[in-house]
């Protein structure tokens, strides 16, 4: 039992430090309003931005497509799983956001996490050289840890310290290449480089300078990778995601996309030219090695690609930009440090574990949920309110949730 105590004990110190965490249960669908254990509730944790999770529209197209396929694939999209709906939304998805490459082609997965996984583990491999900003996601670190290559962070958006990290290891592997009576110049024995990047930063709502990060790709004849998971939907010309929305174009880019936040539905994708997605299909494990999402969801997903492109998207686009407008002007009034956020992630930089706690408490107690986060998602000492916005909301929402943090902030709270 020695090994249970060493548990209890470990989870004893994440108790005494307000690092635990735990599940809430929602009796209702995902929407802006919500039953939780219970309560009504305003739900400001969820990353559904267009508030169409729950849309009339993706139900029935859920249940026509599982009336039509079934309710499971079967099988890996290699071995009897892959359904007329999954290549009818690769299609779909390459030609709705695939304008930054020519002939571009998209790979559906089950999860955002295996897509990271994916792309990461099958270009890079133990030879290879990562460039990760300091605040990407979990997935896709995880992802370089799989690859086994050499990974160098960068401070979080710092486009200098990048340079002169692939200048350097550009001249050490010039030198290298001499050493070895490689002829200079040559491109045969160049080694596999890729730049790896969040496009809107989760826990901070920033989007990365995304031009400068390829200006820097194309120099050193890097991949530049970008995981657009709270883009997509959101950002760009009808919701075509954070490239489209910086106009870039190059075929060193790669893009990840998710379809389970401003989508509404579940799953993720690449897109990418024709010869990366191909060598997915052959290289990346965690497409070949699993069984494919059913085929209802697919197509639930091209019911959803209709009303973002479509005159609804753009009216709940515009209608979440007013709502993040207004909720960097309250934000501001509070007597806590707001993040200078202008997407639907808009956090409020508490400090401690305890009092971040005790302000989540006071809005829970109000009828808000507004998750605390805290190390070691975020940097000790920065613990924060993650306030995710949805389409859904409304200025009364705001209103109340105004009012719940100017009472917590005139009040006293836990150091």
């Amino acid at each position: 039992m020695h090994l249970l105590d060493d548990l209890n004990r470990r989870l004893a110190d994440l108790r005494s430090q307000g690092a635990t965490r735990s599940r809430r249960v929602i009796e209702t669908g995902c929407a802006a309003h919500l039953r939780v254990d219970g309560r009504t509730l305003v739900g400001f944790a969820s990353n559904d931005y267009l508030g169409l999770a729950s849309h009339p529209a993706l139900r029935e197209a859920l249940a026509e497509g599982a009336a039509k396929y079934g309710a499971g694939s079967g099988g890996s999209h290699l071995l009897g799983g892959h359904a007329e709906s999954h290549a009818m939304l690769e299609d779909a998805l390459a030609a709705f956001c695939g304008g930054f490459v020519d002939h571009a082609r998209a790979l559906f997965f089950s999860t955002g996490y295996m897509a990271n996984l994916a792309v990461i583990s099958a270009l890079a491999g133990p030879d290879a050289t990562i460039y990760s900003d300091a605040l990407n996601h979990a997935s896709l670190i995880d992802g370089m840890r799989l690859s086994r290559a050499t990974v160098r962070v960068f401070a979080h958006a710092d486009l200098d310290a990048l340079d002169a990290m692939l200048r350097a290891d550009a001249d050490r592997y010039a030198s290298a290449r001499t050493e070895a009576g490689a002829h200079a110049g040559t491109n045969a024995n160049a080694p596999v480089r890729l730049i790896v990047t969040d496009t809107v930063f989760s826990m901070d709502g920033d989007i990365a300078p995304l031009a400068a990060l390829l200006r820097l790709a194309e120099t050193h004849r890097a991949w530049l990778v970008v995981d657009d998971a709270h883009g997509f939907g959101v950002l760009g010309r009808e919701g075509r995601g954070a490239l489209d929305a910086a106009g870039l174009r190059s075929d060193h880019l790669i893009y990840v996309g998710t379809l389970g936040k401003a989508a509404g539905v579940a799953g993720a994708f690449v897109v990418a030219h024709p010869s990366v997605i191909e060598w997915l299909v052959q290289r990346a494990r965690t497409y070949i090695f699993t069984t494919a999402s059913p085929p209802a969801v697919a197509h639930a997903v091209l019911a959803s690609l209709a009303l973002i492109r479509g005159d609804e998207g753009e009216r709940r686009r515009r209608h979440l930009r007013h709502l993040i407008g207004r909720t960097r002007a309250l934000l501001a009034r509070t007597r806590w440090r707001a993040v200078a956020s202008t997407t639907a992630v808009q956090p409020l930089i508490i400090g401690s574990n305890a009092a971040t706690l005790a302000v989540a408490s006071a809005l829970d107690a109000d009828g808000l949920w507004v998750p605390a986060i805290r190390p070691p998602t975020v940097p000790a000492g920065t613990s924060r309110l993650r306030i995710s916005l949805s389409a859904d909301h409304s200025d009364d929402d705001l209103d109340r949730l105004e009012r719940s943090l100017v009472a917590a902030s005139a009040a006293p709270l836990a150091a």
